[in-house]
């Protein structure tokens, strides 16, 4: 009988997920059961891919790089990767002002919804903290986000997933220096950095045989903590035009691989299948870096010298959903509050968007900080901002677990035409957990 696939194996767990939470909102004590019984199973696996995330990209990046032997062809990868991340924000961005502006999600909001709305979560404890976090994060200077990228003790960063940059810094730096010591010094560093990557890459292996219960419960999680359904309801069609603009992103990233790879879209999207759902399941760029590295580098052929870095740096700083997300967010909130928005300062939406989602916690619930940078920019009224966050907070971490499946589709596309203009585009060589089992038997 043939061996069901990984992707199908998560995307029943999926299902069977949403199913079992939904029949739990409807027992007495049930939410309880599963937050008790059921949410520690997903947390112990998102925790799991988070403890190997540093580590492998230490290894990984450190590999690549020394794999180089020439320092200037990391240069071109870097420039490339940079220039087309930064493209792909900007067509993102200006896809979801579009959509908000043709559509208007935001003129069919009735004042007895926005009352509701921000009678339940004008005083949340989530809306208070994105309002602090984003204050804090606009007082910083314009040159900050470099200065956060240097970090003065490598130990420290590393033991802080929210300091990837530093991390992906310091990497760089040791890889660089291993390269100029020579290859004879450099040897026994490099050896260790070898097997250690493929030590890592080992642990998300076994990892992810575990991964179709994880998001059984995750899923499970998020159906009985989900807030009152008439809300949602109410945000129906906000929701809509993000989850479309989002599907369009997808369909323009299949279009760039079949155009400059030459690879079939749908092949494309079902190598990175099961990254995808992991990253629904977790809303998280950073816990899924591990399972889209390994699916870039294994199922569709990118070399390590370029996914290495093109991934690490894209959870980090290339977040096309979140930031398409911004541009309809802002104008939705603008137009349900009837603050006029002009077109000159939906172009100001567009380079702030740009801007924040450099160096964003590639974490659940950034884009709302990054919404409250974007709001501020174009004067919005300050007392009204916590009404503005209340308003569609309700629907944040659904359109989150979407808005992430674009964040990692979009870092893997990025690879792919990286690898691709550098020559380092191969065949996949797909392994598997026990490759290597009859050796220890």
């Amino acid at each position: 009988m043939r061996k069901l696939e990984l992707h199908w194996k998560i995307l029943i767990g999926m299902v069977l997920g949403l199913v079992f939470g939904y029949i739990m909102t409807g027992v007495a004590g049930g939410e309880t059961f599963v937050s008790n019984w059921i949410k520690p199973l997903g947390t112990i696996f998102v925790k799991l891919l988070k403890l190997i995330a540093i580590p492998l990209i230490l290894a990984s990046l450190v590999k690549g790089i020394s794999d180089l032997k020439d320092i200037s062809k990391f240069r071109n990868i870097g420039v490339r990767t940079i220039a087309i991340y930064m493209c792909t924000t900007l067509v993102a961005i200006i896809l979801g002002l579009l959509l908000v502006n043709i559509i208007q999600p935001g003129d069919g909001i009735s004042e007895e919804t926005i009352t509701k709305l921000t009678d339940t979560y004008v005083n949340d404890s989530g809306v208070t903290s994105k309002l602090k976090t984003a204050s804090m994060q606009k007082s910083k200077g314009p040159l900050q986000f470099l200065e956060d990228m240097v970090p003065d003790n490598a130990i420290a960063a590393m033991s802080n997933n929210r300091l990837m940059l530093q991390v992906i810094f310091f990497t760089i730096f040791l890889g660089i220096s291993i390269l100029l010591i020579g290859e004879k010094r450099a040897k026994p560093l490099k050896d260790f950095f070898d097997s250690l990557n493929d030590v890592v890459l080992k642990m998300v292996d076994l990892i992810m045989l575990t991964a179709p219960f994880a998001v059984f419960a995750l899923l499970a999680n998020v159906v009985v903590s989900a807030g009152d359904p008439e809300l949602l309801v109410a945000l129906l069609k906000y929701a809509g035009v993000v989850v479309l603009g989002l599907l369009i992103m997808i369909v323009f990233y299949g279009i760039l691989v079949a155009v400059f790879t030459k690879k079939n879209p749908f092949w494309f999207l079902k190598q990175m299948s099961p990254a995808q759902l992991l990253a629904f399941s977790t809303s998280s760029s950073a816990a899924t870096l591990p399972v889209t590295m390994e699916r870039v580098e294994e199922h569709i052929g990118v070399d390590k010298e370029v996914s290495s870095f093109v991934l690490p740096v894209g959870a980090t700083i290339n977040m096309d959903g979140t930031s398409l997300y911004q541009g309809v967010a802002a104008v939705f909130i603008a137009q349900a509050l009837a603050f006029d928005l002009p077109l000159s300062e939906q172009l100001v939406i567009v380079l702030t968007a740009l801007l924040a989602s450099i160096g964003t916690a590639a974490v659940p619930g950034a884009g709302m900080v990054m919404l409250v940078i974007v709001l501020e920019s174009v004067n919005f009224p300050p007392e009204k901002l916590a009404i503005g966050l209340a308003l569609i907070f309700a629907v944040d971490r659904p359109l989150d677990m979407f808005r992430t499946v674009v964040n990692i589709t979009g870092d893997a596309t990025v690879a792919a035409l990286v690898a691709k203009s550098v020559g380092k585009f191969g065949k996949p060589k797909p392994k598997h957990w026990d490759d290597h089992l009859d050796e220890v038997k």
